[in-house]
């Protein structure tokens, strides 16, 4: 996938942005519906939304500006949270992207959309699980969690399908 470079850096920019935004959204609106009966913690959307900027981000910049990203989005969430949310996110967050770069790297020889949506899967229960048990000691918000990023995951891919269709379409 070709992205010109100011692209590339407004990409790396929002996915930096995405982060702690989830916890300032966690912080001030509490839980929110996601669909189908559940609800999950504010966030859920823009964690969601953050596994997809990643792996664009990654296709933009390049391995090295992700992992300079997903550190300097760690600490962000450290600095801007509460002290007990910032903990728990930045642990979960670190643990989540790593696992979702390690998958990602691998597929993207099959596709950008088959490593997304694998390194998507990984990432977003990684981060459900770690977060849920460290900030609130309890998965009762997992199912939907899981829903909210499924969600954005789902969303962006087909908006990215439907992109590349029609970039296709227009040649």
């Amino acid at each position: 996938m070709n992205v010109p470079p100011r692209a590339g850096i407004l990409t790396l920019l929002a996915y930096i942005a995405t982060i702690p935004a989830a916890n300032l959204a966690v912080t001030h609106f509490g839980a929110v519906p996601v669909g189908l009966g559940y609800t999950a913690p504010a966030g859920v959307y823009l964690v969601g939304l953050t596994l997809v900027l990643r792996d664009l981000a990654r296709e933009a910049t390049g391995r090295g500006a992700i992992l300079a990203a997903i550190a300097i989005g760690t600490l962000l969430s450290y600095l801007l949270a509460d002290p007990n949310l910032a903990m728990a996110s930045t642990i979960a967050f670190a643990v989540a992207e790593t696992m979702d770069f390690a998958v990602y790297e691998p597929l993207r020889r099959r596709g950008l959309l088959t490593a997304m949506l694998a390194s998507n899967a990984i990432g977003l229960l990684a981060d459900s699980l770690l977060f849920l048990t460290l900030a609130f000691n309890s998965l009762a918000y997992l199912p939907g969690q899981i829903l909210g990023k499924t969600w954005m995951t789902l969303a962006a891919v087909a908006a990215l399908a439907l992109l590349r269709r029609t970039k296709h379409t227009a040649t």
